[in-house]
Parts: C-alpha cells; structure tokens; sequence
C-alpha cells in the first residue's frame, strides 16, 4: 500500500510503499476515503523539516535537553546513533479521515465491514490507503453525512474541546484569534451554541469566510473595527472569552487577549503560539488561562487509547471518542457546515506536489483533502486485503545437533525500535557472513524504514510470513517486554534460533512456557540480550584481576535514574515492574564475574518499589549487591562495579574506565583515560552469530538464561516476604 511520509532529516517528502498493516485485536482495519490535511500542525512539521540542524534545535529545545541527558547516560557515540536514527527516519502525516471497515479485529462489535467511519490519530488515521484503528479512536459516520465532511471529525473534536474548556453560556461574546481551520470550526461551533463571535486574522478571505459562516465580525488584529466590535457587541465591558488559535513566534495574540477580554474571563489556548503573558494585564484583570488538550479526555492515555478502556460517562461526559461523535452530529444536523472550508481535494497520488505547493505558498488553502475513492462509490469498492497466511511449522521431536551453515546467517528482526536500530542494527548491517533477510513490526512505517535503512530484504507486517520462511535461520525479538516470552516460544517451536531482548520472561508461567517450547521442539539456539558480560573492558578488567581462591563481594550500584511520564516501562501491569525489565542485565553481570548461578535472593525497598536493594547468596559463599536506585542524580554515573576477594579489587566506572588494585599497586585497564563507552553488543551479536554459522555452543548456556531469569523474578517474591528466597535446584 502507500502511505505519505516524510524524513526529519532531509526534509523529503515521499508517497513510499509500506507493508499493508494487519488487523490486531481490538480495532478495525480501515481503507482511507478521504483524508484531511491539518494546514496548521502539518505544515509547520514539514516547516521544520526543512530548517538546519541548528534550526530544528532551536525549534524543540524540549528534545535538546533529552539528548544532553542521554549523552550523559549513555555516551556520545550511541546517543549519535540513537539521535540520527531517529532523525533519519521516515515519519508519518496525517491525524484525521473517513475511511470504510475492511476487517473486524477481536473484540470490537460495534462496527462491520462494508460500515463508514471516522478515524482520529496521529498514529492511526494517516494519510495511508489501509489504516488500524484502535476502538476508542473511531466512530461510525451518521447517516447522511459524506465521507468528505466525516474527514473532518478530528479537527473538529479539536475545536470542540476548546469550545468545552472554555465554558460558553448562552448570550457570551467570544474573540476568537486566528481564523484557519480551527478558528472557522470553533467560530460555527460558538455560533451553534448561541454566543456571538468576533473573529481576528490578518488574512481578509478568512475573515469575509468566518462572517459568512456566522461570526458577528471579523478584522485585522491591528485594525480598529475589532475594539469597536467588541465594545459594542459587550458594552464596553470585553468578551467573556478568547480562543487562542493562532500559530507562530508573535506575542501579539496573548496581548490583543488581554486587551479585549472583561475582568475575571477565560482565555483558551488551542492552537501552538507564543505565550509570553504580560503580568500585569493578566494580573488586573485575573484572567482566567487554559489549555485545551487536542481532541479531550483520554488523548495520550495508552490505556484508553490503545487498550479501549472507557472513561466512565458520570465521570468523564465527553472523552476524545465522544467529541468524535458529537461534532459528526452537529454535521449530520447541519449545525456546523464544513463545506465552505473545503479549499482543495487532491487525489492522493499527488499528496507530494500537495504538500509542496502548500509550503510555497501557490496553494491557499483552510482545508485540503486527499481523495482515495469517489464519494459516489467510496472504498468499500476497494479490493480486500489479504494477509498471507502460512501452514503451520513441523516441530521437531527429540533434540538435533544444528549444522555448520555455509552460506550467510540470515536474520529477521520482529520488531525495530530505538533499541534495535540504535544498539543492535548498526553492528549487523555490513557485517561479514550476515545478511537482514525479513523486519517485522507491528506498523506498517517502521517495517519501511528498517528497510530503507538498514537493508532488510524484506518488510512486514506478518509474523507467521517471517517464522514459516525455511530462509530464515535466526529470529530477533526486539518488541516490548511482555511479548517476549511468547514471541521467543513460537520461534523456537518454528526451528529458528532466537536472540531475544532482555527480560526473557515476566512471570515464572511464561519462563516455564519457553522451556516446554525447548523441550517439545528439541530446540534450545536462545541467546538472551545480556550484553554486559561482553564488554571488552570488563573481559580486561576479568583477566587482570584474575582466579580467585576465596568467597568473593560484588558491588553493583545502578543509578537507574527517574523514567518520562509516560514511558511503556512504568505500566507495570502489561510490562512488568522496571526491575523484572532491566535487573536480569545487572544479575547476569554478577554471576559471570563470580562465575556462578544464584543460590538465594534477599530484597527490600527502602523507598518504594523502585529504589532496590537486592542480596544475591552464590553456591562458594559470595555475595552480590546490586543497589538499583531510580532516585540519584543524572549527572552521577549510570553503573558502578566494585569486585573484592584475594585481597584485590576491580573497580568499573559506568564501561568508561577500569582498575584493578592489588595490595599497593593500582593497574588500570587500558589507560587512566576514560574510553568510549561499550557495554559489548558488537561483541555479544558476533558471538551469537558465530553460534549460529557454525552449530557450535551458544554464547551463554540454556541453564544460566533461565537462572537469571528466575533471580530476577524472586526479587518480587522476595520484597512481598521480606525473607530470602531459596532459588529452586540450589545446591
């Protein structure tokens, strides 16, 4: 199929061919009919596509700040990594449509194929033929309504939210700054509700457009006849409320605000502009200032959007999905008109040329639409999507000795995020004797860009195309935590060897779950992603301190530091808690460096649940601390690792610099010079690879994945006790 994308970096714009996407559990597949351009939010994406590098810093000072943090974190030459990838990606447009159901994921019974629907999205309703959309993120389109009016339910829910947040009353005069496409539908949307409206812009074709459409007057922000309008529509007292939405650097939206608004009003900011509020008139007036949160309540909530989780409506009346709704009524009941905004339909196998007349100014415009079928005859004359399905995979009885392979190690990646095309990817592309055959992932976008940059023979979004294919010999899982068990349990059971991103299991059912798998399939190629024990300056660091003969006291203090809001790694729920994600790292390291399993597992949490102090108990007498704090400050560093038996110490600072000290002297590994960051995933994938080309061992062994497995999961066993736990098979 095709989708509109764009790359950060460059600025390009392209109307590229992307894997269709399948059609997951609880949404619905949907073929686009028409779409809406935003002439506000896009173009001023694919404005700053085009800065400079300066330029697009100074435009997100927000990210600036992220990337020092990661540099700090994380080093310079994988934040690099982490940053072009990003930058050097495609990325989608588009947020709102009307489009018709092709298939009908599980649990979803509110809609059918062959039914119209309005989609809403930055990540859902894109300017792509084939579209999933989750339930709480579409609406069916009423009866009588034209798919072209429905493509605009999102930006019209966007302006509704507005008018909510600004609690209009019947007879209230608003002043609304800024008449584009959120200006026009929120001056109808007061209008409808019976308070008059006095609209600003310097362009006089939107102005005459919101009087027809039903403002009391409209005027250029510098113009007198807006304060003469107010005044009279008021009687000098100023507007109950104003309606920020405008875009752009000036100030002068927020000023004319205060100027013209009576004494204790609302000013409601919309659209993106500059808020720099003069204190005194706000002050004097104490005026009343909100933010109106894109399309309502659930916006940015996962749950709510991505897992169909409602809001209770005695609660929460209008959430996202009900303003999608309600504004599709009002359209349906002729109280908003959204025709006369229609500047310019375009077939989408013009969106670039669309887009660049836009930006240049050629085409003015408040609305443009792309156009994927008639109205006559919308998408549900579209050819069916099919999926191509695969038998299922023989599993192989008994346990057979893998062969030397003498062609390249072909390798298909599910998944391909920023861990796995930051840390992962760049070792693989170009490297001798490897060749990317398959990339599968859950969008359609991402699939495309892991081709286009690395090289994948092929993209998909279907993952029994991936497993089924005799070419593939080895499957990365590289997806969020709690699909690994199950994802690494099918590819085992489909004969492929496996590298899976740490955890390999949540729960001790799932780690039971891939070991029944290893024992039907006669299966066990697994390497779990524990880099650490691969890094080449803690190897060093090993053989400098070299065999002991005593019990041995490790040190691990992790400076975990505190997660965005938001982050997947804090819904502890679906993902697990942060520790059962990321402790097996920290628990593989000191077992390697001890040169043991764990016996035993003491926990407690002296500030919650997410500063650790965890006691690992070794078979000669050793001990592990691994000290996991998420409270320390960024600028200290991430890890730190103290190794004391024999009368010798080795000491790691965060894989930049290490020592080992023994009786007077001090000898540092390498130099004292701190070197560049690597934790071993060059050396780690190398090693898998090696595994798989020639049939030999795998890099760590069966027995040791699963030991870590389960220390890391008794650490949640061992807080809920408040005693050790005993780890099962301890000698």
């Amino acid at each position: 199929m095709k989708q509109v994308v764009q790359n950060y970096k460059s600025g390009e714009l392209a109307l590229l061919d992307v894997p269709a996407p399948g059609c997951k559990p609880g949404g619905v597949l949907v073929r686009s009919a028409f779409s809406l351009i935003s002439t506000g939010t896009e173009m001023m994406k694919v404005s700053e596509a085009g800065m400079s590098m300066l330029g697009k810093a100074r435009s997100r000072p927000d990210q600036v700040a992220k990337v020092v943090q990661s540099v700090a974190t994380n080093g310079v030459p994988a934040t690099y990594r982490k940053v072009m990838g990003k930058l050097d990606s495609y990325t989608p447009l588009g947020y709102s449509l009307c489009g018709v159901v092709e298939q009908v994921g599980d649990g979803i019974d509110d809609v059918k194929a062959g039914d119209l629907v309005a989609c809403a999205g930055n990540e859902h309703a894109l300017h792509a033929e084939l579209n999933w959309v989750p339930k709480n993120l579409y609406v069916p389109v009423p009866d009588g309504v034209a798919p072209r009016h429905a493509a605009f339910g999102t930006v019209g829910s966007i302006a509704l939210q507005g008018v909510r947040q600004g609690e209009s009353r019947l007879g209230e005069v608003a002043l609304v700054i800024g008449l584009g496409l959120i200006g026009q539908l929120v001056t109808q949307l007061l209008n409808a509700s019976g308070v008059r409206v006095v609209g600003v812009d310097p362009d006089p074709s939107r102005c005459e457009l919101a009087e027809r459409l039903g403002a009391a007057a409209c005027g250029d922000p510098g113009s007198a006849s807006v304060e003469s309008a107010v005044a009279e529509l008021t009687g000098g007292m100023g507007v109950d409320q104003v309606y920020l939405a405008a875009g752009g650097s000036s100030n002068q939206p927020v000023e004319l605000a205060a100027r013209l608004c009576r004494d204790r009003g609302r000013v409601i900011d919309i659209g993106k502009c500059r808020l720099d509020l003069p204190w005194n008139a706000y002050y004097e007036k104490e005026l009343d200032v909100r933010f109106s949160r894109s399309y309502g309540p659930g916006r940015y909530d996962p749950e709510y959007e991505l897992q169909g989780r409602d809001y209770p409506v005695g609660y929460v009346r209008w959430t996202e999905r009900r303003n999608l709704g309600c504004f599709l009524d009002l359209i349906a009941r002729g109280s908003v008109d959204v025709e006369p905004l229609v500047s310019h339909v375009a077939d989408f196998e013009d969106a670039v040329e669309t887009y660049r007349r836009l930006e240049e100014g050629e085409l003015k415009a408040v609305a443009v639409l792309f156009r994927y079928a008639t109205e006559d005859a919308p998408a549900v004359e579209a050819p069916e999507v099919t999926v191509p399905k695969v038998p299922e995979v023989p599993r192989p009885s008994g346990r057979t000795a893998p062969a030397r392979r003498s062609g390249p190690v072909r390798l298909a990646f599910v998944g391909a995020g920023n861990y796995a095309s930051s840390m992962l990817l760049p070792h693989l592309t170009g490297r001798d004797g490897v060749e990317l055959s398959t990339v599968v992932t859950t969008t359609a976008l991402s699939a495309a860009n892991a081709q286009r940059k690395f090289g994948f023979g092929k993209a998909t979004t279907d993952l029994d195309a991936a497993l089924g294919d005799p070419a593939v010999d080895a499957v990365f899982v590289v997806t969020r935590h709690s699909s690994h068990a199950e994802l690494t349990r099918r590819a085992l059971l489909a004969g492929k060897a496996v590298f899976v991103e740490k955890p390999l299991a949540l729960t001790e059912e799932e780690l039971a779950s891939v070991l029944a798998a290893v024992e039907e399939s006669g299966n066990d190629r697994i390497q779990v992603g524990f880099n650490r024990r691969f890094a080449p300056l803690l190897r060093e660091a090993r053989e400098l301190f070299g065999d002991r003969t005593g019990p041995a006291s490790l040190r691990y203090l992790v400076n975990a530091g505190r997660l965005d809001h938001g982050s997947w790694y804090l819904r502890q729920d679906t993902e697990g808690s942060r520790f059962a994600g990321e402790g097996g790292h920290f628990v593989d390291t000191a077992s390697w460096l001890l040169g043991a399993d764990p016996e035993s597992v003491y926990a407690v949490a002296p500030a919650g649940d997410e500063d650790l102090q965890i006691v690992l108990g070794y078979p000669d007498g050793s001990t592990a601390t691994i000290s996991y704090v998420t409270s320390g400050p960024s600028s200290f560093p991430k890890e730190t690792l103290d190794l004391i038996a024999d009368g010798k110490v080795l000491r790691l600072d965060d894989f930049t610099r290490a020592a080992v000290y023994d009786g007077r002297r001090r000898q540092w590994v390498g130099s004292r010079l701190p070197k560049a960051r690597d934790k071993g995933q060059n050396a780690e994938l190398a090693a898998f690879v090696k595994a798989v080309r020639t049939g030999g061992p795998m890099p760590v062994p069966l027995e040791s994945l699963a030991a870590t497995t389960t220390a890391t999961l008794a650490v949640r066993t061992a807080l809920a006790s408040g005693v050790p736990v005993t780890l099962a098979g301890a000698r």
